[in-house]
C-alpha cells in the first residue's frame, strides 16, 4: 500500500530506499531519467563508459544534494557489469537506456551493422534485466526493470531500418519478461519517446523545418524536453504503478496518435 506522508497526502510516487541503475546516463533522457529517480528519493547509479564524463555528470546532481553513484561499464560486457555492480548496494530498479543510432536504409545498413544496434539495444539490455531479475528474486525483493524504445518501435520510415527492428525487439521483450517474472513481484515496462530536444538533435531542433513539422505531426505541436521523460519512468518504477507490467507508454507528444 502506498504510504502517507506528514501532510496527510499519499506518497504515490516515492522511491526512498531503492536503489536504481540507469545505464547510458551521462547525457540526454539517461541523465534526466536519473535525475528524476534521485529527486523521488532513491539512490541513484549512473552508468557510462568513459570515466571522465561519467565523474562530471555525477558531480553535477550531487551538487543538488542527490544520492547518485558512478558505475562506469560497458553495457555490451556482462561480466563487466557484474563485477562493477557488486561493489554497490543490489539493484531494485533498472533502466535500460542506453543505445546508439544508426539512421540508414536497406541498401546501406548491413546485417552486421544491425547486429551492432540489436547487441546493444536489445542483448545488452536482456543481459542486464537478468542479472538484476537474479538477484532479486534470491533476495524474495520485487522489483522494476523499464525499458527505454521509442515511438520508431511502432512506426516505419525509410531510410531508417535498423533502429526501428532493434526498438520493435525491445518491445517484445518487455512484454516477455512481464510475463516471466510477474510472479517474483519484478514489473517490466518500457517507455517510448517520441522526438525530444536532447543534445544529439540539437541542430535538428533549431531547423524550422523540423519545427513545422512537429507542429503538423504531433498534438502538442513541439518538441519534447528532455526532463519531460522522467515522470513516466518514476512513475512506472514506483508503488502507483504496481499492477502494471508488459506496457509501453508513449512519450511522444501525441506523435503516435495524430494523422
Amino acid at each position: 500500500m502506498p504510504v502517507r506522508d506528514g501532510n496527510g497526502l499519499t506518497a504515490m510516487y516515492g522511491l526512498s530506499g531503492r536503489v536504481a541503475l540507469v545505464t547510458g546516463s551521462v547525457r540526454g533522457l539517461g541523465y534526466e531519467i536519473a535525475r528524476g529517480l534521485a529527486q523521488a528519493g532513491a539512490r541513484v547509479l549512473m552508468n557510462g563508459r568513459d570515466p571522465a564524463t561519467l565523474g562530471r555528470a555525477v558531480e553535477e546532481l550531487r551538487a543538488h544534494a542527490l544520492d547518485v553513484h558512478a558505475v562506469c561499464f560497458d553495457a555490451t560486457d556482462p561480466d563487466r557489469a557484474a563485477a562493477v555492480l557488486e561493489q554497490h548496494p543490489p539493484v531494485d530498479v533498472l533502466v535500460n537506456n542506453v543505445g546508439h543510432r544508426d539512421r540508414r536504409g536497406l541498401a546501406e545498413i548491413t546485417p552486421e551493422a544491425l547486429n551492432r544496434l540489436l547487441q546493444v539495444h536489445v542483448v545488452a539490455a536482456y543481459a542486464l534485466s537478468r542479472q538484476v531479475a537474479t538477484g532479486l528474486i534470491e533476495r524474495a525483493a520485487p522489483g522494476a526493470i523499464v525499458n527505454v524504445s521509442s515511438v520508431i518501435g511502432q512506426l516505419g520510415r525509410r531510410g531508417d531500418v535498423g533502429y526501428p527492428v532493434a526498438k520493435a525487439a525491445v518491445e517484445g521483450m518487455t512484454r516477455v519478461l512481464a510475463a516471466e517474472l510477474g510472479e517474483h513481484r519484478i514489473r517490466v515496462n518500457a517507455v517510448a519517446p517520441g522526438t525530444f530536444a536532447t543534445e544529439t538533435n540539437a541542430p535538428l531542433a533549431q531547423d524550422p523545418k523540423w519545427q513545422r513539422w512537429l507542429q503538423r505531426r504531433t498534438s502538442l505541436g513541439r518538441w519534447g524536453r528532455p526532463h519531460e521523460i522522467a515522470g513516466a519512468v518514476v512513475f512506472l518504477a514506483g508503488p502507483s504503478a504496481e499492477f502494471i507490467t508488459g506496457q509501453t507508454i508513449m512519450v511522444d507528444g501525441g506523435m503516435t496518435t495524430t494523422f
